[in-house]
């Protein structure tokens, strides 16, 4: 999972791992991780190849060991490949490389890996968890997550800034679901009540996105009829001046 941005290895808007990570710990370890990124520069592997093989762990992790309750160590293997989103990025950067292609790959294999985690949600409520009702709050969630990704970038697309914070943006959504996860996971070593973080941390999720998604369509709405008057306004002008001009030209 990398950065889906326009060029890999710039700023970036939050991606799983920087949702995991704060900008203090995305610098520790981008320190520690850059003699590794050179070494993998060295040896021929490409960025693209870390973040397929990054999104390739998390798919695993959440696929694999969510399902069957396992919700610890699939959070632990999920948080381990995490760091490849910091190393694609720093391979780039070391590299002098910026595309398109990298961006939409990213963004692309991003919404892979949402899918993934919340997928591995839906397979255990709907098999041993057994509570259809928390299925269906996962399956919102999966959903819910995925809009609120597309109004952005569809807002975008047709020159909108899209200028708004959500209450529960992509960052916010994995940072409670996985931490919550890997907590509820506890509950298998003996830690008594934990497990029920992780419902009340997909309600959370749910109830956010839903919020996040009505501001950012109400952003748009407000944006597109800001425009769209601006427009106007100057179709308005440009027709008083050709008026203007023509009374001139009729005076002469």
């Amino acid at each position: 999972m990398g950065q889906p941005v326009a060029s890999r290895g710039q700023t970036a808007t939050p991606t799983l791992g920087k949702a995991m990570l704060n900008k203090y710990a995305r610098a520790f370890f981008t320190r520690v991780l850059t003699p590794f990124a050179a070494f993998l520069i060295r040896r021929g592997v490409s960025p693209d190849t870390v973040t397929l093989l990054g999104t390739a762990g998390v798919v695993a992790g959440a696929l694999v060991f969510y399902p069957m309750g396992e919700f610890f160590w699939g959070t632990v293997v999920i948080t381990l490949f995490v760091f490849s989103d910091l190393v694609d990025g720093n391979m780039a950067r070391q590299l002098g490389r910026s595309s398109r292609w990298g961006a939409f790959l990213d963004s692309t294999l991003d919404r892979v890996a949402d899918g993934a985690i919340f997928g591995g949600f839906i397979l255990w409520y709907a098999g041993g968890g057994d509570d259809l009702v928390l299925c269906a709050v996962s399956i919102f969630c999966l959903a819910s997550g995925q809009v609120v990704s597309y109004t952005k970038a569809r807002g975008e697309s047709i020159g909108l800034p899209v200028a708004v914070n959500g209450l529960v943006e992509r960052a916010e959504r994995l940072v409670i679901s996985l931490v919550a996860a890997g907590l509820a996971g506890l509950h298998k070593f003996g830690v008594p009540g934990i497990q029920y973080l992780l419902p009340v941390a997909l309600w959370i999720v749910a109830v956010g996105s839903l919020v996040t998604l009505i501001q950012r369509v109400v952003t748009v709405r407000r944006e597109s009829a800001e425009a769209e008057a601006a427009a106007q306004g100057e179709q308005d002008d440009d027709d008083e001046q050709q008026n203007a001009s023509h009374g001139s030209e009729a005076a002469t």
